[in-house]
C-alpha cells in the first residue's frame, strides 16, 4: 500500500514539475494614485498578493491557462478582468479601482459654495447619505437627525411635538436649515417645516458645526444643516418606500423619473398618516400627536449647452396635527372645555439654480416660500403668515488650479404677520395690524489659495439689515494635509442672528402690548474655533476612517423679552452677559473587508451662559437640553450581498430640563439610551424587504406634563400649595415606547426592455 502511495505521489510532482507556469504583474491606481494593500486574487484558486506602497503586485508560478483576476479593498468596487497566462506574463498597467462610500472621497459644497472633495474641503463638513438613515428608517428628517453626533433634534412641546435642530449644545434657533444652499426653512418655519421634508426627496445631508454667516448669513450662528435634494438625472426610475409601526403609523414614499427631450423631471409624493390615540403614561394626554400630512416635491433638471447648471424645484407640504386631552375632538377646537392643541400647516416653496449665458461662470440662486399656520392651543388663537424670498448672483473662478474665488451678492426679504399684539401698533384705542418686513442685503467675497500641503481661505460678508444696520462676517480656515491619509484643519468665524422677535410665544399673550425695541438692540452673534484632526488608515482587510474636533463657541448679545416689567408692554433687550459652547467630538468609520461595518460618535460638551446681576457679579446657567456627554452609533453586517442586520442607536447624559419653582420632578434627566435593530434582505429584481424594533428598551420619560388633570388652569387655587400651573416643556426625550415596524422598498434604475 506505501509502495502504491508512493508511485502516485511521485507522478503528481512529476507531472506538475513538467506542467508549464507564468505569472502576471501590474501595478493598481485609483485617481491616477498607487494604491496599497488591494487584494489581488485570481478567482476559484489559491494564487493571490497585494499590492505594495507603490501599488505593485506580482503573481508567479501559475499555471498556463485564463483565469479571471479580482481586485477588492474596502472602499472601494470589485474590479474584474480576464487574463490569460502564458509564456508572456501579462502585465496590468494602471488598472483603475474606482472609490465607494469613502470619506476620502465625497463631494462637499457647504462649505465653500462649490463642489470638492471633502478631503480638498478647508472647512470640516460632515456628509450623511440616505444609506446611513436606511439602518434606522424614519418617516421625515427631523427624526434622522439622531443619527448625527453631536446633533440632537429636540421636542420642546409634549402636546404638539414641534422641535428644532441642536448643535454642539446650542438652541434651535442658531441653527440655520438650508435646501440646497437656500434658507427656506427659517423662523416660524422651522417649528413644524422639518417633520415636513421627507427622506426621499433627500441626496444627502451636510452639517457644518459652527457659524456659517459668511456665505449664508442670518442664522448660521450655532451651525448650518444643508439638505440637498436628488438630481433628477441620477435618480432611478421609479423607487417606492413603505413602511408601517405596531403603533399604527404609516408612511409611503414615491419617487418616478420622467424624461422631456433634454429635460429630466423627478416627481416625489410622500404621505404620513397617524391616527391612534395613545396614553400610555396614563396622564391623560395624546403621548404622540395625531398626524395626516401630505408633501409633494418636483424637481427639474436641463441638458445646456457646455454642461451649463439650469434646476428648479417646487415642493407643497399640508399637515393637519393635533394633541391633547385624549377625549379631544376637533369640535373642541379653539375652546376652553377639553384641551387640545391644532395645527393646520399650508406650505409651498420654490428653489432653482441657473447658470447664466456668459463666459464668467456666474450663477443665480432663487427661491420663494409661503407658510401659513392656523392653530390654537387650547382656547388661544395663533394665526401666522411668513414669506421669504431669497435670490443671489455669485461668480466663482480657479485660477492657475491653486487660487479659486468666490463673490456673491445676495438679497433676502421677509415678510410676517400673526394675530397677536406683537405685530400690532402702539395705538391703546384702535391697534392697527403692523406686520414685519425685514430687508437684508448683502455682499460677499471669498478666497482660497492652496500652496502644497497647505491651504488657507479667507472671507468676508458685509450685509445691511432695515433693523441692525451693517453688520460684517469674517473666516479664515486652514487646512494642512501631512499626506493623503492625514489632515489638520484649523477654522475660525463669526456668525450673527437677526432677531426674528416675531414668536409662538405670543400665543401665550391675551390683549393688547406695545412692544418696545431698545435702540441700541444689537444683533446676536458668536465666534468660534474649531480645530479638526482627520486620519485614514487603509489596511489589508479594514478601512479605518477617524474625525476629532476641538470647537469652542463664544456668544453675545442673546436678544430676549421682558414680560414682566410692565404688563402693558414687551420690552426686547440684548442679554447682559454671555455664552459658551466647547468641548471634544469623535467619530469612527470603519468597515472590514468581512461585511463588518461600524460608525460611531461621542462628543462631550459644557454650554452654559454668564449673566450679570444688578451687582455686577455674573451667575453661571447651564443651558437646558445640552448632555454633557453623547453618543452614537451604527453597526451593520451583510452576511452576503442581500442580507444584512443593523443595530443602532444613541446614549445621552443628564441634561438640565425647564423645570418651575417646587418642582417636585428631578432639574435633571436621568442617563438613558434609545435603540434599534433591522434585518433587511434585497431581491434580484429590485425589491427589499425590511423588518426590525425601535426602541428596544422601552424607555419613556416620567411626568412629561405638569398638572395635566387642569389644562386651563381653572383650579390652580385648590390643593395646590405650590402653585404649579399646566406645562407641557418638560421634555428630553420621545414620548414613544418600544415599537415594531416593517417596511418594502422598490428602485428600478433602467427601462424594462
Amino acid at each position: 500500500m506505501k509502495t502504491t502511495l508512493l508511485y502516485i505521489f511521485t507522478f503528481f510532482v512529476i507531472a506538475r514539475g513538467n506542467s508549464q507556469t507564468g505569472g502576471v504583474k501590474g501595478k493598481i491606481t485609483s485617481n491616477n494614485k498607487p494604491v496599497e494593500f488591494v487584494n489581488i486574487g485570481l478567482t476559484g484558486t489559491p494564487y493571490g498578493t497585494t499590492t505594495n506602497a507603490q501599488g505593485e503586485f506580482s503573481i508567479s508560478n501559475i499555471l498556463f491557462g485564463k483565469y479571471e483576476l479580482q481586485l477588492s479593498l474596502v472602499g472601494y468596487q470589485k474590479t474584474k478582468k480576464e487574463i490569460i497566462v502564458n509564456s508572456t506574463a501579462p502585465v496590468i498597467s494602471n488598472l483603475e479601482i474606482i472609490p465607494i462610500d469613502n470619506q476620502l472621497n465625497e463631494v462637499v459644497v457647504t462649505g465653500t459654495m462649490k463642489e470638492i472633495s471633502r478631503a480638498e474641503s478647508p472647512i470640516p463638513v460632515e456628509i450623511l447619505t440616505p444609506k446611513l438613515f436606511l439602518k434606522n428608517p424614519t418617516p421625515n428628517l427631523f427624526e434622522s437627525m439622531q443619527m448625527i453626533n453631536g446633533v440632537q433634534p429636540q421636542l420642546n412641546c409634549n402636546v404638539c411635538n414641534t422641535g428644532d435642530i441642536h448643535i454642539n449644545g446650542m438652541e434651535g434657533p442658531y441653527t440655520m436649515i438650508t435646501v440646497d444652499g437656500m434658507p427656506i426653512v427659517s423662523s416660524l418655519s422651522t417649528v413644524y417645516g422639518l417633520s415636513g421634508i421627507p427622506n426621499s426627496l433627500v441626496n444627502r445631508i451636510e452639517v457644518v458645526k459652527g457659524p456659517a454667516s459668511t456665505l449664508y448669513g442670518s442664522e448660521a450662528v450655532g451651525g448650518l444643516v444643508n439638505v440637498i435634494t436628488k438630481n433628477p438625472i441620477e435618480a432611478p426610475l421609479i423607487n417606492v418606500d413603505i413602511m408601517a409601526t405596531s403603533n399604527e403609523e404609516y408612511n409611503i414614499d414615491l419617487g418616478i423619473k420622467t424624461q422631456f427631450k433634454k429635460a429630466h423631471s423627478l416627481l416625489g409624493i410622500n404621505y404620513f398618516n397617524f391616527q391612534n390615540i395613545l396614553d400610555k403614561n396614563n396622564d391623560n394626554f395624546t403621548d404622540i400627536t395625531l398626524q395626516n400630512r401630505i408633501s409633494v416635491f418636483n424637481k427639474w433638471s436641463f441638458e445646456r449647452k457646455e454642461k451649463r447648471i439650469a434646476t428648479i424645484a417646487a415642493r407643497f407640504v399640508y399637515e393637519d396635527r393635533w394633541g391633547g386631552q385624549t377625549h379631544y375632538e376637533n369640535k373642541f377646537r379653539g375652546t376652553d372645555s377639553v384641551y387640545g392643541e391644532s395645527i393646520y400647516t399650508n406650505r409651498y416653496e420654490l428653489i432653482g439654480i441657473y447658470q447664466l449665458p456668459v463666459k464668467a461662470p456666474l450663477y443665480l440662486q432663487y427661491s420663494f416660500n409661503n407658510h401659513h399656520q392656523n392653530s390654537y392651543y387650547g382656547a388661544v388663537p395663533y394665526m401666522a403668515t411668513q414669506n421669504i424670498a431669497f435670490a443671489q448672483l455669485y461668480w466663482n473662478k480657479t485660477i492657475n488650479k491653486n487660487i479659486d474665488i468666490l463673490v456673491g451678492a445676495p438679497f433676502r426679504y421677509t415678510f410676517y404677520d400673526d394675530n397677536t399684539a406683537g405685530t400690532q401698533s402702539a395705538d391703546s384705542i384702535y391697534p392697527v395690524n403692523k406686520p414685519q418686513n425685514t430687508y437684508l442685503p448683502g455682499v460677499f467675497a471669498q478666497s482660497s489659495l492652496k500652496l502644497n500641503k497647505l491651504t488657507a481661505l479667507a472671507g468676508l460678508r458685509y450685509d445691511y439689515n432695515t433693523d441692525h444696520g451693517t453688520i460684517l462676517s469674517p473666516r479664515l480656515a486652514f487646512k494642512y494635509a501631512l499626506n493623503d491619509n492625514n489632515i489638520i484643519r484649523l477654522s475660525s468665524g463669526n456668525g450673527y442672528r437677526v432677531v426674528n422677535l416675531f414668536t409662538e410665544d405670543h400665543a401665550a399673550l391675551t390683549g393688547a402690548r406695545e412692544v418696545i425695541i431698545k435702540s441700541d438692540l444689537k444683533p446676536e452673534k458668536s465666534w468660534n474655533v474649531n480645530l479638526n484632526y482627520q486620519h485614514f488608515f487603509i489596511l489589508t482587510n479594514a478601512y479605518i476612517g477617524t474625525d476629532a474636533s476641538l470647537f469652542y463657541t463664544y456668544f453675545t448679545n442673546k436678544i430676549i423679552g421682558d414680560f414682566n416689567t410692565d404688563p402693558d408692554k414687551i420690552i426686547f433687550d440684548n442679554l447682559d452677559g454671555y455664552a459658551i459652547s466647547k468641548g471634544i467630538a469623535a467619530n469612527f468609520d470603519i468597515a472590514f473587508t468581512n461585511g463588518f461595518k461600524a460608525i460611531i460618535g461621542a462628543t462631550y460638551m459644557k454650554v452654559y451662559s454668564e449673566q450679570r446681576d444688578s451687582t455686577g457679579i455674573y451667575i453661571r446657567t447651564p443651558q437646558l437640553h445640552a448632555p454633557d456627554l453623547s453618543g452614537n452609533f451604527s453597526l451593520s453586517y451583510t452576511f452576503n450581498t442581500n442580507f444584512s442586520i443593523d443595530y443602532t442607536g444613541n446614549i445621552k447624559s443628564p441634561m438640565y430640563l425647564p423645570v418651575v419653582p417646587n418642582d417636585y420632578r428631578p432639574e435633571r434627566s436621568p442617563w438613558f439610551t434609545l435603540q434599534n435593530i433591522q434585518i433587511s434582505k434585497k431581491f434580484k429584481n429590485g425589491v427589499e424587504v425590511y423588518s426590525g424594533v425601535k426602541n428596544i428598551f422601552n424607555f419613556m420619560p416620567k411626568d412629561p406634563i405638569l398638572r395635566p388633570f387642569d389644562p386651563f388652569d381653572k383650579h390652580i387655587a385648590e390643593n395646590n400649595p405650590n402653585n404649579y400651573t399646566f406645562d407641557p416643556s418638560y421634555n428630553y426625550a420621545p414620548l414613544q415606547g418600544r415599537r415594531f415596524f416593517i417596511g418594502v422598498r422598490y428602485n428600478l434604475f433602467k427601462s424594462v426592455q
